[in-house]
């Protein structure tokens, strides 16, 4: 639906004056996420800092402010942007997350291995949205696999149960059908942003010519571990 309509014309009317947690102005922010909308993302609410902890009711929440804020993600996840103005307009603070393995895959890497590979891929005339959580993590968007011939080669997420804990997997994951990552704009207790670097109106590359320069880069920064492959 355009951005015209009513929900997202009201919303831009009367929030004009909020500063989300990840920096700038309401509207500026709905045009981030409506973008992404627009690319085919489909986006879901998730949790979102509250002071220096998750804003959901977890006590010692593993993966604050970095996971869905229903159990029931998956089929909420859409691409409808009046759907997405509703959960503003509830939750103006809310981080989004965006389901892979639908419309894209996300390969998601270290930083550092992150930042040759984007060198590398740039040379290449490889192109493609790529985001940066915070310092940490690199987030590279590409086309979507689909379902496998080969199912050992992929495994659903359990990051919606078991969130994500960086640092016992170093190395690189495949999130794919099952998985999701955040959407920017986002942001973390620790005050990082998630932050495009470049935006979803890129076209999405194939995963596997991403995946071959990330894996180099991942082993020459010595990212390599035994959860590289975690896939999900």
């Amino acid at each position: 639906m355009e951005a015209s309509s009513r929900w997202t014309t009201w919303w831009r009317r009367d929030r004009r004056q909020d500063r989300p947690a990840t920096g700038g102005d309401a509207a500026s922010r709905l045009d981030l996420l409506l973008g992404a909308v627009r690319a085919g993302f489909p986006l879901a609410p998730a949790a979102h800092p509250a002071g220096h902890r998750c804003s959901c009711d977890r006590v010692g929440c593993p993966a604050p402010a970095q996971h869905p804020v229903s159990f029931a993600w998956q089929s909420q996840a859409t691409t409808d942007a009046e759907q997405l103005a509703r959960w503003l307009s509830r939750d103006p603070q809310a981080n989004f997350i965006t389901a892979t393995g639908r419309a894209h895959d996300v390969l998601d890497v270290p930083a550092e291995a992150g930042r040759l590979a984007l060198e590398r891929l740039d040379k290449l005339g490889v192109a493609g949205p790529v985001a940066a959580v915070g310092e940490d993590r690199y987030l590279f968007f590409t086309a979507t696999r689909g379902t496998p011939a080969d199912e050992d080669e992929w495994w659903t997420s359990a990051l919606d149960s078991t969130p994500d804990t960086m640092s016992e997997h170093p190395g690189l994951r495949w999130h794919c059908r099952g998985s999701y990552t955040l959407l920017p704009p986002a942001s973390l207790p620790d005050g990082s942003e998630v932050r495009w670097l470049r935006g979803p109106e890129q076209s999405l590359p194939d995963p596997l010519r991403v995946l071959d320069v990330l894996t180099d880069a991942c082993t020459e920064v010595g990212a390599v571990a035994e959860e590289q492959w975690l896939i999900g």
